[in-house]
């Protein structure tokens, strides 16, 4: 069992940048960050394969963000940069060792954090 752990979120804003991070208990080949705002339907984020680095990102935050990850310390990292009031969002980590569908739907993954908070003020 994969257990995650995020951190990093916060208060920030317009243009500002944060770094999110995720870390595992065990080592997963494909790692995503979901982001649900209210009222809103979980929406898949980023996605990385740990072998490659191999990453594939939602069209909302393309050239904004970037998902990377340290093998070593099981760990998957967000940065987000030019941070947008859209963007405010409880942020979730999730883990899988095998993409059954496409990357951002959530049925595919087997472990989830609890999530980080980002809010980005106007």
């Amino acid at each position: 069992q994969v257990q995650l752990v995020e951190s990093g979120g916060g208060s920030v804003q317009a243009g500002g940048s944060l770094r999110l991070s995720c870390a595992a208990s065990g080592s997963s080949k494909w790692m995503a960050w979901f982001r649900q705002a209210p009222g809103k339907e979980r929406e898949g984020v980023a996605l990385i394969y740990t072998g490659y680095g191999s990453t594939v990102y939602a069209d909302s935050v393309k050239g904004r963000f970037t998902i990377s990850r340290d093998n070593a310390k099981n760990t998957v990292y967000l940065q987000m940069n030019s941070l947008k009031p859209e963007d405010t969002a409880m942020y979730t980590c999730a883990a899988t060792s095998a993409l059954r569908t496409r990357w951002s739907g959530p049925g595919n993954y087997n472990y989830w954090g609890q999530g980080t908070q980002v809010t980005v003020s106007s």
